[in-house]
């Protein structure tokens, strides 16, 4: 007996039944912002590589926050930017620190109604830019790194983040910190763990972003972009450490290794999709080469598509808007 030909074409006949078998889908709530504040601002100030980016104020940080929590996103990534900056990032560790005074406003404004999420890097309050302390000939000091890790996450939970974020790819930064964590008491503050970031091109507008003061690269500690079994070797690491989400960094030109990282981790994982990403597609479509909202709404859908439980994009508000409006 002979069956009639199946005709995939059928399933695509319009946008309602394009929704219906549709195979994965981007929320609201998958989503997390990323906001920048600057120490001394009285205004906002636009990124010029990042159109439609600031470093914010007190102020327009927490109108960002209660935007958030108004389209549902599930979470906000907080970066500080300091005044003053020294070879060992001290400004860190302040309380009223320019991080974690921002940390704790927003807390404030929207208590459990959104995850807050706070970078722990050295790299903004260093004086050479570097993502921790440096020994005597200027190189990277692991061990070193990793003591003022522990102070920042604690600081960092006391100010009340929810979540952690280590980007600097020490090696045992997430052992060391979940271990500072709990002797403090912070046995519920996760640990999101930069588990896969690559030492990637894409970065430049991020530089602005946080006035970086980096003279040369980061790729002593940062992944080497053709490796891709390391990957699941650190991302292992970080697993055994504790991690409760592992990240892949850069997404877009990663999503080979978010698919693979995805497919092994028992873990939520996220993915950055990073300013290079967004800057690209910020200037194609001031060109008229490329439809914005289109290649937006792809875009992220391919990181959703290749794995990602949680995508972290500075498209995080206009997409929830736009879901929202569907």
């Amino acid at each position: 007996m002979s069956f009639p030909q199946h005709r995939p074409r059928r399933l695509r006949t319009t946008a309602a039944m394009r929704r219906l078998v549709a195979e994965y889908s981007v929320a609201a709530s998958d989503l997390i912002l990323p906001v920048f504040i600057r120490e001394g601002l009285r205004e906002p100030k636009p990124i010029t590589s990042m159109p439609g980016v600031f470093q914010h104020t007190t102020e327009s940080l927490l109108v960002a926050a209660r935007e958030a929590v108004e389209l549902g996103l599930g979470g906000i990534m907080i970066f500080g930017i300091p005044a003053e900056r020294d070879a060992t990032g001290s400004a860190s560790l302040t309380p009223d620190g320019v991080l974690n005074a921002a940390i704790r406003e927003v807390r404030g404004a929207v208590g459990e109604n959104l995850v807050v999420m706070s970078d722990l890097c050295l790299d903004e309050f260093t004086d050479h830019g570097h993502c921790g302390v440096l020994d005597a000939d200027g190189t990277v000091d692991n061990d070193a790194t990793l003591a003022i890790y522990a102070e920042m996450a604690v600081a960092q939970a006391r100010a009340g983040a929810h979540i952690v974020a280590p980007s600097g790819m020490m090696d045992g930064q997430v052992g060391v910190i979940r271990a500072a964590l709990d002797a403090e008491g912070f046995t519920d503050v996760s640990v999101l763990a930069y588990a896969a970031k690559y030492a990637s091109a894409f970065y430049g507008p991020f530089r602005e972003a946080v006035d970086s003061q980096l003279h040369g690269d980061r790729h002593s500690y940062q992944m080497d972009p053709g490796n891709r079994r390391e990957a699941l070797h650190e991302v292992e690491l970080d697993l055994a450490e504790g991690a409760d989400i592992v990240m892949v960094k850069p997404a877009m030109s990663y999503l080979d290794i978010l698919a693979d990282v995805a497919a092994m981790s028992p873990v939520p994982v996220a993915a950055y999709q990073i300013s290079g990403e967004y800057a690209m597609i910020e200037a194609a479509a001031a060109n008229g080469w490329i439809n914005r909202r289109a290649a937006i709404e792809e875009s992220v859908l391919s990181i959703k598509r290749a794995g990602a439980t949680m995508i972290l994009t500075y498209w995080a508000a206009e997409l929830a808007g736009w879901i929202r409006s569907k």
